[in-house]
């Protein structure tokens, strides 16, 4: 079965000024969907047409093979990332807030050491908070580079490509960056993923 760009978990028009219907239209309509089309055109007659989507990204990574690499991880961290946005601001559940402030020293420290990564990564790529062994950790990855190819348990993720926020912010990353993790995160699904949920959901195959 070919991979499929799946249905955002809410309506385009649902964030309000903090992200657009116009945004979600190119980010989601178009740079997502192109990555899917690249990725099925690339597996179709091979030994990797049928698998998961997380073992096409690791077969392509150990490989070499940067083409398909890059499609397959950007359809995996675009699946994830949606799922890490909620239109609505939701209070953190205590278990993953008592895992923060065990790595952090507060969320208050949490978030501003987040937003410092995400808007300090040079050029594209993307911010994550991952689950490291025991200890939560934050890191950037480039490009289309995700944590399924390395022994990393993604929590959330933030996409600092300019596609993700140029309509909305222009040049204004740390705009973007403060507003999306303030007022637009889905805390339940990342707490969720502590027991990683979210590489479920969003891996297909």
């Amino acid at each position: 079965m070919a991979f499929a760009l799946p249905d955002l978990p809410y309506d385009k028009t649902a964030f309000g000024d903090i992200m657009s219907k116009d945004t979600f239209d190119y980010h989601h309509g178009k740079h997502h969907n192109a990555y899917v089309g690249k990725t099925n055109d690339a597996v179709a007659g091979t030994d990797l047409e049928g698998k998961k989507l997380s073992e096409v990204i690791k077969a392509a990574h150990a490989s070499g093979n940067k083409g398909l690499f890059n499609n397959s991880a950007q359809v995996w961290n675009h699946s994830f990332f949606w799922q890490c946005l909620s239109p609505e601001t939701q209070e953190m559940p205590a278990n993953l807030k008592a895992k923060i402030e065990e790595s952090f020293g507060s969320v208050d420290a949490f978030k501003e050491q987040f937003k410092n990564e995400a808007v300090g990564h040079f050029a594209s790529g993307w911010a994550w908070l991952v689950l490291n062994g025991d200890k939560l950790e934050i890191t950037s990855l480039h490009d289309a580079d995700s944590p399924v190819a390395h022994s990393m348990k993604p929590l959330l993720t933030l996409d600092v490509w300019e596609h993700a926020y140029y309509i909305d912010y222009q040049n204004a990353r740390p705009g973007y960056v403060g507003t999306v993790l303030d007022k637009a995160i889905n805390w339940e699904f990342v707490a969720q993923n502590l027991d990683g949920e979210g590489i479920s959901r969003a891996d297909q195959g």
